[in-house]
């Protein structure tokens, strides 16, 4: 079932999924009212959204990465929530890519409230089971409540993409269990797609690591963390797809806007893979 979603939800054999990284939002300690209040941050949230889709990708994740120190999921206000949504409804109206959300840190909850709210069809989930720990600290796998959560508001539809072995954190507290193991946690509990990363934001995961996970499961596997136009036909190429934040950028650091040419560079090497066999 998960890859019939993927087939028709982004038409494309291995979708790539560009980020639209937020500014920091009302209630983050770098929220800055006066030069970048709501109406800025939702103009260059779309006009990150437009430069991605006439580079060529094929959906789009807003975040809200700029919102660091990050608040553990349970703790994140409501604030939060509903500039999210008024942002990523924007983004949606603006392009006609499918547009998913994550919500840091592990923040299921905001997130699928978002997805309701605006018709986004997935949820980025860190630590869907088992546990880690952050820069926030110990993060608890929310599967068994998130699932329930979504039945209660009818959305069977927003689909769950989770981490394993996530990036940013040290998963010493599972370390007596392979990322196979847990994988196939993930999966027997629930869990629509699973994303490999690399130890952190722009470092990629190995190709070792992405078949060792996908060998595990029979759901689709994507890549979340590190995909260049350098390396990405070696690492699409054993994977379902893949999410894409800093390759895309000017210099290729997350922190800068949007680079068109950067965008179009990296699809003509993607779109070699995904037409390929």
């Amino acid at each position: 079932m998960s890859r019939k979603w993927l087939e028709e939800t982004f038409r494309v054999r291995k979708p790539v999924i560009g980020m639209v990284h937020l500014l920091p939002l009302p209630g983050s300690p770098l929220y800055d009212p006066i030069h970048t209040g709501m109406p800025q941050l939702a103009a260059i949230a779309v006009e990150d959204a437009l430069h991605l889709e006439s580079g060529g990708v094929d959906g789009l994740q807003v975040e809200n990465i700029w919102d660091y120190p990050y608040l553990k999921g349970s703790d994140i206000g409501y604030e939060t929530v509903a500039a999210m949504t008024e942002i990523t409804a924007k983004v949606r109206e603006a392009t006609a890519l499918p547009v998913g959300v994550n919500c840091h840190l592990n923040g299921g909850f905001a997130a699928t409230a978002v997805a309701v709210a605006t018709g986004a069809k997935w949820v980025r989930v860190f630590e869907w089971v088992n546990a880690y720990v952050s820069h926030a600290g110990v993060i608890e796998g929310i599967g068994s409540k998130l699932s329930r959560y979504r039945s209660s508001l009818k959305a069977d539809e927003v689909k769950y993409l989770c981490d394993v072995n996530v990036k940013h954190g040290s998963h010493f507290i599972i370390s007596d269990r392979s990322i196979a193991e847990q994988a196939h946690d993930a999966e027997s509990e629930g869990a629509d797609l699973l994303v490999a990363t690399g130890f952190e934001t722009g470092i990629p995961p190995t190709r070792e690591k992405v078949r060792e996970l996908a060998s595990a499961v029979s759901l689709p596997v994507l890549l979340g963390s590190g995909i260049t136009a350098s390396n990405v036909a070696e690492l699409l190429s054993c994977s379902d797809g893949a999410i894409i934040g800093s390759a895309f950028k000017y210099d290729g650091n997350w922190k800068n806007r949007v680079s068109e040419e950067n965008t179009r560079a990296f699809m003509r090497e993607a779109r070699l893979v995904q037409v390929g066999d």
